[in-house]
């Protein structure tokens, strides 16, 4: 089902339960880009990737500036960098909520708004998840697959490999603040090798073929 709506920030109007923020900060980094997108970029919460002003996620910061570099490369993304336009990708975090001093949430602030995110992600309903770093990718493969107990969560081995999913292809991705070597290219290869494939084939199924 196509969601026709044309908002690019926050598209279906998400209200988070609280507000902890610093003054003059805001209250969240709301989901933003597509909501039609196949692709769909998580992350772990403002305080990591950045977008406590501009209220964009994986903005603010260069480590995430540069892995939005590499959607750039691939025709995901244009535009501005403090206005972007996304094209078949939306991007979000676990944890929307600006919290003071950049802190990270407690579990119980997790928990709190788990449920938001859960929402937003089957609203979007893409093919293909891209969790970045270790607890982002945590939370897809214990929640949407059913391999999380056989997989070591050592992302430097996990980045940018594809994994099965119930009805998701997730392709993981090593914190950017931790790349080194040719970890940007492998993604961008990762990337063009999935636009090229017939993905949009996996829904319901769970995995590509080749």
């Amino acid at each position: 089902m196509e969601n026709v709506t044309d908002r690019m920030r926050n598209p279906f109007g998400m209200r988070p339960p609280f507000e902890r923020q610093d003054p003059g900060a805001r209250p969240a980094v709301f989901g933003y880009g597509d909501a039609n997108a196949d692709f769909h970029l998580i992350g772990d919460h403002p305080g990591v990737h950045g977008g406590t002003h501009s209220g964009i996620p994986f903005s603010e910061r260069a480590a995430s500036q540069r892995l939005l570099s590499i959607f750039r490369e691939t025709g995901f993304v244009e535009g501005p960098v403090d206005r972007p336009t996304l094209s078949n990708l939306f991007v979000d975090y676990l944890h929307m909520c600006c919290l003071p001093g950049n802190r990270s949430p407690t579990p119980e602030e997790y928990a709190e708004l788990e449920r938001y995110f859960d929402a937003e992600l089957r609203a979007i309903n893409a093919h293909i998840l891209l969790p970045v770093g270790a607890r982002a990718t945590d939370h897809v493969l214990r929640e949407y697959t059913t391999h999380r107990h056989r997989i070591d969560l050592e992302m430097s081995d996990l980045h940018a490999r594809e994994v099965r999913g119930r009805g998701f292809m997730i392709v993981p991705v090593l914190d950017p603040s931790e790349w080194t070597g040719d970890d940007d290219l492998i993604l961008n290869e990762r990337l063009e090798s999935i636009l090229d494939s017939d993905y949009r084939q996996t829904k319901g199924v769970a995995t590509r073929v080749g």
